[in-house]
């Protein structure tokens, strides 16, 4: 069995070559409170994980560490690197696994060194963070759903002794994490951190492709890529501009402009695997058999946007996103036997369609065949878009919807603006890319319509 490591706390030359030199500069800041911006996955939680184990295996090393991580599998992924230098540095480890920690029966993924320190990995859940001392590190912090009230609780841990690290991807300008990189930066620094930064360009200068690289299969396109090529691979497959600023450049999104805040959306996203496709959804409802309540909202798009099908169930007063179906470039017939496949099923109960322009005739079709209360189809008109997008916000700042954490789905809700013309009217509108033209927001929407209340009345929207 292995042996306690009793060394002091410091990082040896053999095993400098584990870290970049930003990871490096992480680990080796002894502060008693540091964060970190930075850009998503060039190895922050590695670096974390490294620094856990080499300070918390010393012989004296005293005081537990605390890790809130977004979700319960991150939690399990963050304990495994941990696991990974215990082994590599050849330090008595032992592996917890999922252990009961206090009487309300809260579970965490935990590790024991030799010297009796543990460390444990929480998922998001802010009260499991209160009364507990030793070091706190609070991973992806920007995307808790309540950082401020995370950081109230998690900060008097260290009262005792211990320290709190933060590091996070930004997530919009009204975001707590940018509350605290403004004090640290124009504000004087009141709190006292150690701050860093580092962007996917700083990351590449400092050895980051080179490292990836050797971890990819040999037949791997990025294996022939340069740091300029990779750059631009990863900004091309981001979902739109402001998307490949904040995830990868450090900039926060603008939450001034956009109808959705960055933290109102992360409020209502759901951690889980891939939506299933509108056929496969079919199936999985016709297996299950139980009468439910399910409502689709349908965006036409051809060539330029998206056709989107958002399907929707309704448990209690909350709504919850069941399949998602995104067609480019398809024939209208194949969208119509989509969509048709789905209005035959009992559980769906009402289905609205963006009947402008393209979407009349399919609107058209799909009413005369399943009935003019099952099928509406909606005209797309400025004051439509006001009655139809007030109430997707409504749904989030109640929390009765639920979404899946899916980058494209954030950006399209990200992309719509609401801004006042200069004759004092509201207008809604949403920059065009390759990501469609918000046509998932516009499909949530319909769909949010469809289960909500009557048809659209008035000269604006009517039933086609």
């Amino acid at each position: 069995m292995n042996k306690p490591f009793h060394g002091k706390a410091k990082i040896s030359p053999a095993t400098r070559h584990l870290l970049l030199p930003y990871q490096l500069k992480w680990a080796e800041d002894n502060s008693r409170l540091k964060l970190a911006l930075k850009a998503r996955q060039i190895g922050w939680t590695w670096a974390t994980g490294y620094s856990i184990v080499r300070r918390k295996s010393a012989r004296g090393a005293s005081g537990d560490v605390w890790i809130s991580s977004r979700d319960e599998l991150q939690a399990k992924l963050f304990l495994e690197d941990c696991q990974r230098f215990a082994n590599f540095l050849s330090i008595g480890a032992k592996d917890l696994r999922s252990e009961v920690y206090d009487p309300r029966q809260s579970s965490a993924y935990a590790l024991e060194f030799f010297n009796g320190v543990r460390v444990y990995s929480l998922s998001s859940n802010v009260d499991a963070q209160a009364g507990k001392r030793g070091d706190r590190i609070l991973d992806e912090f920007a995307i808790h759903p309540d950082p401020r009230r995370l950081y109230s609780i998690a900060y008097p841990g260290i009262t005792w002794g211990g320290r709190l690290e933060i590091f996070s991807t930004p997530r919009g300008t009204d975001n707590y994490l940018n509350t605290l990189i403004n004090e640290i930066l124009h504000g004087g620094n009141p709190k006292g951190f150690s701050f860093h930064k580092v962007t996917l360009q700083d990351a590449l200068d400092q050895g980051f492709l080179h490292k990836l690289q050797s971890k990819l299969p040999p037949d791997d396109a990025r294996q022939q890529m340069d740091e300029a090529d990779y750059f631009n691979f990863i900004r091309a497959g981001c979902a739109d501009e402001e998307t490949f600023m904040q995830e990868y450049m450090c900039v926060p999104a603008d939450n001034c402009s956009a109808f959705l805040s960055y933290d109102l959306i992360a409020s209502c996203e759901e951690s889980s695997a891939s939506l299933p496709s509108s056929s496969e959804f079919k199936i999985e409802v016709e297996k299950d058999g139980r009468a439910r309540e399910h409502y689709v909202g349908v965006d036409i798009g051809r060539e330029h946007d998206l056709t989107v099908i958002w399907i929707l169930e309704k448990l209690g007063d909350v709504f919850y996103t069941r399949a998602i179906e995104t067609m480019q470039s398809e024939t209208f017939e194949a969208q119509e036997s989509a969509l048709y496949e789905l209005l035959k099923m009992p559980q769906v109960k009402r289905c609205c369609i963006d009947q402008t322009g393209l979407g009349r005739q399919f609107a058209e079709r799909a009413r005369y065949r399943f009935g003019q209360y099952k099928v509406e189809g909606i005209n797309f008109t400025s004051a439509v878009k006001e009655e139809l997008a007030y109430p997707v916000r409504a749904a989030f700042d109640s929390k009765r919807i639920r979404i899946p954490h899916d980058a494209k789905i954030r950006a399209d809700l990200r992309a719509i603006k609401k801004e006042i013309t200069s004759s004092g009217n509201i207008r809604f509108t949403a920059d065009r890319g390759a990501n469609g033209h918000a046509d998932r927001f516009w499909a949530l929407a319909l769909a949010l319509h469809a289960g909500g209340r009557p048809p659209c009345n008035g000269p604006s929207a009517h039933v086609a």
